[in-house]
């Protein structure tokens, strides 16, 4: 158990680094609207995380035994998280900075992370790569390495949003685009390394929990 929280917590540390619409979105809430605005919608996204998480889960289960589509469903995964990487590596950075303010409570924002990620199809194909990734490497996740390994990865990514929104609202005046496009950068170099570290594992039948 504690080998998977271990890899759950470092894989979680790894995929915070995701700067997609939810982090801009986190990012640019907590700058105009404040910290708990911020940790709500964080919120709101590990809800719907939990609920693809489930939904990932059960639909590649049922062949996580079957070795002939092992390779198959490791190199998709991998390949995904590997595109996901370059796309983060080159991706060009436009941040709106604009105040506004706003009546909506923080249920409001709770809210729409929710449907931010639930109505992203992206989202679930996400989380389908990272389960069959680790899944097809594996052969199988044991029902007492589940809860322990998906939750140390949700919650250390609720964690570092939680920061993310401290930091956001506390330097608010200091946060620039140049500083977002180098943690892309950083983010793709993390995330190919996890890509190559997957396919290598998947070769060479080492299990990443």
């Amino acid at each position: 158990m504690i080998e998977s929280i271990v890899s759950g917590i470092g894989l979680g540390f790894v995929l915070s680094f995701l700067t997609g619409p939810v982090f801009f979105a986190l990012i640019k809430t907590s700058i105009e609207k404040g910290f708990y605005a911020g940790v709500s919608l964080a919120g709101g996204v590990l809800v719907s995380d939990i609920f693809y998480v489930g939904i990932s889960l059960y639909g590649t289960s049922y062949i996580a035994l079957e070795n002939a589509y092992r390779m198959q469903i490791g190199i998709t995964g991998s390949s995904i998280l590997f595109i996901i990487g370059l796309y983060y590596l080159f991706k060009k950075v436009k941040v709106n900075y604009e105040q506004a303010s706003s009546k909506r409570k923080n249920t409001g924002y709770f809210i729409k992370g929710f449907l931010m990620c639930i109505f992203n199809p992206a989202i679930l194909l996400y989380w389908l790569s990272v389960t069959s990734s680790v899944i097809s490497i594996s052969g199988e996740i044991k029902s007492s390495e589940i809860i322990p390994f998906f939750g140390s990865i949700l919650i250390t990514q609720f964690s570092l949003d939680v920061l993310k929104a401290y930091y956001a609202n506390k330097l608010r005046y200091r946060i620039k685009e140049r500083n977002i496009a180098r943690l892309n950068r950083i983010a793709g170099v993390l995330i190919l390394i996890f890509a190559v570290r997957l396919i290598y594992n998947l070769l060479t039948g080492h299990s990443l929990i």
